[in-house]
């Protein structure tokens, strides 16, 4: 009977620490911002960098691709992308609102998709 309990017990602590998600401290992650000029750059950067977490970041203005190195045990992507959007740029995972996007320099303003 105790040889049973230790097993069922080894069974439970296996999968239970099979199934829990190891967050990557220096997780690589990229997704598209819009945006259009170097303003845009420093804006869409300072604003992924205020995020607890984000360790660096480099938005690409010809490809509109933002590159990240995160911590994922204080942020996740989900987190950036509303800081982003509510800096004024829509992103693959969240858009801006309007007056967010309207408060946007006019060179800033990029075409928006409906």
């Amino acid at each position: 009977m105790k040889n049973i309990v230790v097993v069922l017990f080894l069974v439970f602590v296996g999968y239970t620490g099979h199934s829990q998600e190891v967050k990557n401290k220096n997780a690589k992650v990229e997704f598209y911002v819009n945006g259009n000029c170097e303003m845009c750059k420093k804006r869409i950067e300072k604003a992924a960098l205020s995020v607890s977490g984000v360790k660096s970041a480099d938005w690409h203005m010809d490809c509109g691709t933002l590159y990240l190195i995160v911590n994922e045990q204080k942020t996740n992507v989900a987190a950036v992308q509303k800081i982003i959007a509510k800096a004024g740029h829509d992103t693959d995972g969240a858009k801006a609102l309007k007056t967010d996007y309207e408060n946007l320099h006019g060179c800033c303003q990029y075409e928006r998709k409906l």
